[in-house]
């Protein structure tokens, strides 16, 4: 079967190595002559065509405003005699001009602006002005003629429509001559016609991911029906949030985090070139401290600048995690998708900086409400072994898959029903931090706090030494003596062993004793 070849006949090179010249011509100075034409022709062609389709889109709209002239013209036809002065037919073409310049259904009174390398990239005048220049003209005319009455009128309409007729011939030789170049153009192959025909991959899709904000309390569960958990303010009213077990409790923000959190709100440019600049600011520790920051701002708020910089921390904050979240590109995918008006993930993203930094405006008004109330005092629970010499141990059930016996368990249930910030006090085995979670709840919740405390084993009682050689030392054991009792202990002491402590005979040995637990409610 014979090849056929004809479609290299198309192909233009600029460069051909085998053409032939005359021997007194210089191949390379004849070859780089030939290379300026054919760009030359191209930069030429290719100018000219922008041209024409430019001119092509004013024609079009002066056409339309020319026709609309030409109509109104038409039907003021019979609204003038003889009778009527040139002045007046005037009057009426001007009448005409106006209605057309003002009606909106024709368009935009201004024309596209010129695309580069056309016309000087000059802004065209207003078709009104465009309109107004052709009635010009068309008087001059009709004002050689002088005539009047409705004889003038219809001089104006020809002139109006004489020129319509031009313009539409213009418009006649614009598009053939176009339509010359774009032909033109598309015979020859070039190395700006060369396109990419058609291009397949295989993505594999994974299930795509929903973007969880990051909370301030992590392990707290939403409460149900608006119902607040014993104690779930306590692990929010912080103003240095509680640290996780194993982390550094004083959580605050570093200078650099501060600095991030100045910029103003929603300029993400900046935000981006921070970053850029500083990465290390992506760690989920200054994502903390600016939260921390944004919390001790709104506390601590006396003007709208103050409240809208610990929201412009939150929002720092947040955006900080969101870049995490989102993965190995996740800077990148983030600034892309929030700077995109009307992306789904930037109204995600501001409707839970909203939400967050309502919470912290709340819960701060909250405390401050809370401590101005009764001259900033409140009643408070608090624990307290009634003994001197005894002291309250916590003991903290483990977790639920060491557990070796239906107490544990059952204790362990009752631990994982406190809020975060109570968990991590009782973890530290501190009763001071205890105390102080405590004194953030109110004194119901506290109470059923306490006896869940109780109930489930995690207080238990020690006897401590009393150090003799002291003096609070010596006035506890004069007052052991004197009372033939543990101070302020209440005990259960078996009949048969009081006869023996009335008779002074030995060391009683005591009984079953009960440990009591003094609950204080401070005012």
């Amino acid at each position: 079967m014979p090849i056929n070849y004809s479609k290299w006949d198309a192909l233009e090179l600029s460069d051909d190595s085998d053409i032939e010249v005359h021997p007194n011509v210089d191949k390379r100075s004849f070859i780089r002559a030939k290379q300026n034409q054919i760009h030359q022709q191209r930069h030429e062609r290719k100018g000219r065509i922008a041209t024409l389709r430019y001119e092509r889109i004013i024609n079009e709209g002066l056409l339309g405003r020319i026709g609309a002239l030409v109509k109104a013209l038409e039907e003021q036809r019979g609204k003038y005699n003889e009778g009527k002065g040139g002045d007046e037919v005037d009057e009426g073409v001007f009448e005409a001009l106006v209605e057309v310049t003002s009606d909106a259904s024709l368009g935009e009174d201004s024309p596209p602006r010129a695309p580069e390398g056309v016309h000087k990239n000059e802004q065209q005048p207003k078709y009104s002005q465009m309109l107004g220049a052709l009635v010009d003209q068309v008087k001059l005319e009709v004002d050689r003629s002088k005539t009047q009455g409705p004889a003038r009128h219809e001089a104006y309409v020809k002139e109006v429509r004489g020129h319509l007729e031009k313009v539409r011939g213009l418009q006649r030789d614009l598009e053939v001559e176009l339509r010359r170049l774009e032909k033109e153009e598309g015979e020859k192959i070039t190395s700006e016609s060369i396109h990419e025909g058609f291009s397949i991959s295989q993505v594999s899709k994974e299930k795509a991911s929903v973007v969880q904000p990051e909370l301030l309390n992590p392990k707290r569960s939403a409460p149900e029906d608006g119902a607040a958990t014993s104690g779930a303010e306590a692990d929010v009213e912080d103003g240095d949030i509680d640290a996780a077990a194993g982390e550094d409790e004083d959580i605050q923000a570093s200078a650099t985090a501060k600095k991030f959190g100045k910029i103003p709100y929603g300029d993400y440019t900046a935000s981006l070139q921070f970053i850029i600049s500083n990465p290390q600011i992506l760690i989920e520790k200054e994502t903390d401290g600016l939260l921390v920051e944004a919390f001790n701002a709104q506390s601590q708020a006396t003007s709208k600048k103050h409240e809208d910089y610990a929201r412009t921390c939150v929002h720092q904050a947040l955006l900080l995690q969101y870049c995490r979240q989102l993965g190995k590109d996740g800077v990148r995918l983030f600034f892309q998708r929030v700077q995109t008006s009307g992306h789904k993930a930037r109204k995600l993203f501001l409707d839970d900086v909203n939400s967050t930094y309502a919470r912290i405006r709340t819960r701060t008004a909250e405390l401050k409400r809370e401590s101005e109330e009764e001259g900033g005092d409140r009643e408070q629970i608090q624990l307290h072994a009634v003994d001197p010499g005894t002291s309250i141990n916590i003991l903290t059930p483990p977790p639920t898959a060491q557990c070796t016996t239906d107490d544990e368990r059952a204790a362990r249930e009752v631990f994982d029903t406190f809020p975060p910030g109570l968990q991590r006090a009782l973890e530290s085995g501190s009763l001071d931090k205890v105390n102080v979670v405590l004194g953030k709840m109110s004194v119901s919740e506290a109470e059923i706090v306490v006896d869940q405390l109780g109930g489930a084993g995690m207080l238990s009682m020690e006897e401590g030494v009393i150090d003799a050689t002291t003096e609070e030392g010596r006035k506890v054991v004069e007052e052991i003596e004197r009372g033939k009792k543990m101070p302020s202990r209440v005990e259960e002491v078996d009949e048969s062993m009081e006869g023996q402590m009335e008779a002074g005979a030995g060391e009683a040995k005591r009984g079953e004793e009960r440990e009591v637990l003094m609950v204080d409610e401070v005012d």
